[in-house]
């Protein structure tokens, strides 16, 4: 999954509002326990991705994700001895003992993997949707530097895969061969990311000479921080001129900002409650119990409602 930028709500918001979006969404789906709420979380995160502009990728995830799911759902039902709805009896399965398939253990198994789905699902929204560099933006104030070898250190993929082939290379030639396993492995993605970081740093550091760490630079520095800009633009690390400027007191929030963050609020204050109230409760063991299915209908319509609604504003929306 990467950012690709889209003529839609969430991407104008910025990345702080959007990110804080998301993980409200997560946050809710990660605590309700009712299979429509989830479901309904589940089906408000591919319309959330649909109207994001963003629905290819995560519809995509979502089908690679699905046999998974099961997958879990079937570990579940296999191991789990919880429940008292006996569905199938397996007999005797060394070294298992006996193997009796539940209902109890089969529904659990498919509500974690549901979870499971909608979690990766709203994640995938994230990494599709939110701006990273804005997002390290954000952390300029508290450590420009460390905020610029992250962004410079994810931007140079090529070159890191090809120092990866490299290094790889090497290990081969070695007259033991390398070794052989997940060591090995490891020993070569330890020497990229240590590649990264350092090269991240040394780029970083020739940035904020150039500029990009003081609020206002000077005069002088205006010619060699648009240089540098082009520079790193070439080299493909896509940034551009002001990444470290900005005007005294940041760029003030759009409605777009109000619109997610209030839903990012809103959503986090229905999901707690409902928690710890037990609104729309369900239970799987020893027997299967839950609240009347309109609550629980209640419950996801106001959840949906609260998280759709930054995207009925689109005006003004340019890509």
């Amino acid at each position: 999954m990467r950012y690709v930028r889209c003529a839609s709500p969430l991407h104008a918001a910025r990345a702080a509002a959007g990110g804080l979006w998301c993980c409200a969404l997560a946050f809710a789906a990660l605590t309700a326990e009712h299979p429509v709420v989830l479901g309904a979380l589940a089906l408000g995160v591919m319309v959330a991705a649909v109207l994001a502009g963003v629905g290819r990728p995560v519809m995509k995830l979502a089908c690679w994700l699905l046999p998974w799911a099961l997958v879990v759902a079937v570990i579940n039902v296999l191991v789990v001895r919880q429940g008292l709805t006996v569905i199938a009896r397996l007999g005797e399965v060394p070294p298992f003992g006996q193997v009796d398939l539940t209902l109890e253990g089969l529904v659990f198994g498919l509500m974690f993997g549901l979870r499971l789905l909608t979690v990766a699902l709203v994640f995938a929204v994230f990494s599709s949707a939110v701006d990273p560099d804005d997002l390290l933006r954000g952390l300029r104030r508290m450590s420009l530097r460390s905020a610029l070898a992250a962004t410079l250190a994810t931007r140079l993929v090529p070159v890191l895969a090809a120092g990866a082939r490299r290094i790889h290379e090497a290990r081969r030639c070695r007259a033991d061969g390398g070794g052989t396993g997940a060591g090995a492995r490891v020993a070569v993605l330890r020497a990229v990311a240590s590649n990264a970081l350092d090269r991240a740093l040394d780029v970083a550091a020739t940035l904020e000479v150039r500029g990009y760490a003081t609020a206002h630079p000077h005069r002088g520095q205006t010619r060699s921080v648009a240089f540098s800009a082009i520079s790193a633009k070439r080299n493909g690390t896509g940034l551009t001129p002001g990444w470290g400027r900005t005007r005294r007191g940041g760029r003030p929030w759009s409605r777009h900002d109000l619109a997610f963050t209030a839903s990012a609020v809103t959503v986090a204050a229905l999901a707690t409650p409902a928690r710890l109230q037990d609104v729309a409760h369900f239970g799987a063991y020893p027997q299967l119990a839950a609240d009347p299915v309109g609550q629980a209908l209640a419950l996801a319509a106001v959840l949906l409602l609260a998280a759709l609604a930054p995207f009925a504003n689109r005006r003004g929306i340019v890509p």
